[in-house]
């Protein structure tokens, strides 16, 4: 289970595996595509790779 921001129906909503209905492993991360509970199709990219790299500073 997961929260998500649904961009169809602007709520924050509670995903179950259930919902879930395709999960992809790319260079990106984990894509995972599942339905909300307003029947949109949504998407989020998670995992280890998805985490955006910080700026290292050389003095």
């Amino acid at each position: 289970m997961f929260t998500h921001h649904c961009t169809a129906c602007n709520r924050r909503q509670l995903i179950l595996p259930s919902q879930v209905t395709r999960l992809d492993n790319t260079h990106r991360g984990i894509d995972v595509t599942f339905t909300c509970w307003c029947g949109s199709e949504q998407s989020l990219l998670t995992g280890r790779a998805a985490q955006q790299p910080r700026a290292t500073l050389v003095a």
